[in-house]
């Protein structure tokens, strides 16, 4: 051939390659390689370990878990390209050699004996799968030119990323890491050399060798790449040999389904994202969720719970359950409690002491008093609906009393409170048209338990609440509550408050977490709360019926907190979280006497009726509160002259000549003296004023008496009837409105004179009081014999 001829054949061959590479590249334009474009693909939400939380399918139902390289062992990494594609970082998509040799065996034995596929060639199958049933060398013929667009277009890193994340494992499994946590329950990152080999051979024939289906195939199957891997000499003999023994055991395939709720929240957040990481324990999540749905099941039908463990240092939650049983339509299980607006009973008032201890108006042990009152149109009662008389404000929170709240949110606002709280974080709902009032203190507002959690873990917190964080990558949202000071004080307070069935001095409590806790219910027994902060940990439980409807008998104390201290004594314990902690600056424990509320004064000791250790702020020490009414005596120095000789008291008009001598008392709240002793209600009572005296302003006091019953009478009903005792009794004295309390306990109102009529069912000795508005109050003893008695 010619000089001309050759080049005339090389420019010939030259234009045929031009030709095509353009029709290579006009297919390729025309037939694009159909990759993932990540629309309707599924997530992962995951633990804070990694551990998969929650699995959405894709819009085809696969579960699939995105995978990478660096995501994965590299034993099984080696595994793979070490049995299926010993050349695929070499070949450029197809393996000549490889195809030769599969297509001898065929046709020497009429089957196939080994493939001659590439890595590439099995994604491209996966990406553009054939119609069912059918094998053609047509297919074949575009899986190959699929495999070389795919070397094109990708790098190898690239092509073997597609494999990992979608390969078929059987069922609606999808990739390694769907497949490892499915069969094994781990990660594909901590993949054993049995393990990996395993998960490398299944692909290849997901239904016939699913270890969890037939795992004397799948052991087989997967001993033929152990050996390969040792032949090759990519493993050693010896590793080899150990994983051979290990047996094949596979879980039952079940897509994960722990804190579901939660999951669901964090996806509709970020519904783009393929994989969201959490900040919840997945060992904790597991044991909680189990111990709720055992707590909780033998309680009244339509009943659900949530409950929030928050890490005090991140705000991060490390359990999250938002309901009873996510499925259980019964229980209204999709709706979450954790997030749901409802009354918070009792719950806001550590927050309304720790203001008023910020504001000044109270240290811990000032004299506040828990009687009958009235605020305008609004007369709270406690939920017991018994009073207790004078009590410390530290008692008054600790025994969750209304009436001293709903004075000290009076005299600090509902509306700066209301501002102060949901400043701090704590959104607070309000019926349409409502606005703060007293009410909301006793759970007249809507609050989250993801909120009260938050605020609940300032107390650990040096006054700082802040939003729950559910992602590692959530900002911080911290806002200053309450002072140190403030912050230590009630913790302090609430840490006091002994567990209920605890008897003092049966056992050692200073290996248990030091619990700053409180509880709450809400009108109707609708809503069922405890919350407790340790150093480390904030708890919130919620229980009741996300439908609103009451579940009578079911209270805070009862239902809610024995699971919120099962739950702490479930966390880990430190050395730190037992111990007691110093009080922070401008915290100072002194002597205060009541009922003045403030430090007793050696040069009137008489004036010091009781002493008490309270907490100040600051050098802060308050007096006892004023009385609203003008009407009623206060708490207060009262200052007078006497008859020296006779101790009767003088007022400025007195016709004889006397010996004067000043003198002062401590006077007690006039609401207090019903439950004062008669010493105690002795001393605080003006003498009787001398016979030539001229009245004043102290003789205006009304007095009170009982009407219809005597005083120590013993009743007993008619031994031919088991008809309740009834009387009928009327209070004279006062024109103002009258509680009625039996032994305590508040049983009906009266205005003036009216009757007021009650009966007994219960015999024993029994005390009734009659407390006007005024301060005025009367009461007296009877017995009631048991019948036959």
């Amino acid at each position: 051939m010619t000089v001309r001829s050759r080049r005339r054949w090389w420019w010939r061959g030259l234009l045929a390659a031009e030709l095509l590479l353009v029709l290579a590249m006009l297919a390729d334009l025309a037939f694009p390689v159909p990759l993932p474009d990540g629309r309707g693909a599924g997530a992962i939400v995951l633990a804070r370990d990694g551990t998969p939380l929650r699995a959405f399918a894709d819009r085809d139902s696969v579960w699939r878990y995105p995978a990478s390289i660096d995501r994965v062992s590299p034993l099984y990494v080696q595994a793979l390209i070490g049995y299926e594609d010993r050349w695929f970082y070499a070949h450029p998509g197809i393996n000549p050699v490889a195809m030769a040799r599969a297509a001898g065996q065929w046709a020497r034995h009429g089957r196939v004996v080994s493939g001659g596929s590439t890595l590439t060639m099995q994604v491209a199958r996966i990406l553009d799968p054939p119609k069912p049933g059918r094998r053609s060398v047509f297919d074949k013929a575009r899986q190959m030119a699929r495999a070389l667009q795919l070397e094109v277009h990708l790098s190898k890193s690239e092509i073997l990323a597609l494999y990992l994340d979608r390969a078929p494992f059987g069922g609606t499994i999808e990739g390694v890491e769907a497949a490892s946590w499915a069969y094994l329950g781990k990660p594909a990152a901590r993949l054993s050399h049995a393990e990996a080999a395993l998960l490398v051979v299944l692909p290849q024939s997901p239904s016939r060798l699913r270890p969890d289906r037939a795992p004397e195939r799948a052991r087989v199957a997967r001993d033929k790449v152990l050996a390969r891997m040792a032949t090759q000499g990519l493993w050693p003999a010896g590793d080899v040999h150990e994983a051979k023994i290990e047996p094949v055991v596979a879980r039952a395939l079940e897509p994960p389904r722990h804190a579901q709720l939660l999951a669901q929240r964090l996806r509709d957040a970020a519904p783009g994202a393929s994989r969201i990481r959490s900040t919840i324990d997945n060992d904790l999540q597991r044991m909680l969720e189990e111990r709720v749905a055992a707590y909780f099941s033998d309680l009244p039908p339509r009943t659900s719970a949530a409950l929030l463990v928050v890490d005090n240092a991140t705000l991060e939650a490390r359990a999250y359950v938002g309901s009873v049983e996510f499925g259980d339509p019964e229980r209204l299980g999709h709706v979450d409690m954790v997030k749901a607006w409802r009354s918070p009973g009792s719950t806001l008032k550590p927050f309304l002491y720790g203001l008023a201890i910020d504001d000044g108006l109270i240290h811990s042990e000032s004299l506040l008093i828990d009687a009958p009152q009235s605020f305008g149109d609004y007369r709270p009662g406690n939920f017991d609906m018994a009073f207790n008389g004078p009590v410390a404000a530290s008692e008054a929170l600790r025994l969750s009393l209304n009436v001293p709240a709903v004075d000290l949110l009076d005299r600090v606002g509902p509306a700066r409170f209301a501002a102060r709280l949901e400043n701090a974080g704590i959104a607070l709902k309000w019926p349409e048209g409502g606005a703060p009032n007293l009410a909301m203190i006793l759970g007249g507002t809507g609050a989250r338990l993801e909120d009260l959690v938050g605020a609940y873990a300032a107390l650990n917190r040096d006054g700082i609440a802040g939003r729950v964080r559910y992602r590692p990558d959530a900002p911080h949202v911290d806002r200053r509550l309450l002072s140190p000071g403030a912050a230590w004080i009630i913790r302090e307070i609430l840490e006091a408050h002994p567990r209920p069935g605890t008897v003092a001095d049966t056992f050692d409590s200073r290996s248990r977490m030091r619990v700053a806790w409180k509880t709450g219910t809400s009108y109707g027994y609708r809503d069922a709360w405890a919350l407790g902060s340790t150093r480390r940990y904030t708890v919130g439980v919620w229980v009741g019926r996300p439908d609103g409807t009451p579940m009578p008998g079911q209270y805070g104390a009862m239902t809610a907190l024995p699971l919120l201290f099962e739950t702490i004594d479930s966390l880990p314990v430190a050395a730190t979280d037992t111990a007691p902690r110093p009080p922070p600056q401008g915290v100072e424990e002194i002597e205060v006497c009541w009922p003045l509320g403030l430090p007793p004064d050696p040069a009137a000791p008489g004036l010091c009726r009781k002493k008490r250790e309270a907490w100040t702020l600051d050098g802060n020490v308050p007096p006892t509160f004023a009385e609203r009414d003008a009407r009623l005596w206060n708490a207060g120095v009262e200052r007078f002259d006497i008859d020296a000789r006779t101790g009767q008291r003088l007022t400025a008009d007195c016709t004889s000549m006397h010996d004067r001598r000043p003198t002062e008392l401590a006077r007690w709240p006039a609401l207090a003296s019903p439950w004062l002793s008669d010493e105690t209600r002795a001393a605080a009572t003006l003498p009787p004023r001398a016979a030539d005296c001229e009245p004043d302003s102290r003789d205006a006091t009304e007095s009170l008496r009982i009407d219809g019953l005597v005083d120590r009478a013993t009743l007993a009903r008619p031994s031919n009837s088991t008809a309740p005792l009834k009387l009928s009794v009327r209070a004279l004295g006062s024109e103002a409105r009258i509680r009625w309390l039996l032994d305590g306990r508040m049983v009906g109102e009266t205005r003036g004179a009216a009757p007021f009529a009650f009966d007994f069912a219960a015999h024993g000795a029994h005390t009734l009081t009659a407390l006007a508005e005024t301060g005025a109050w009367a009461a007296i003893g009877f017995r009631v014999m048991e019948p036959g008695g």
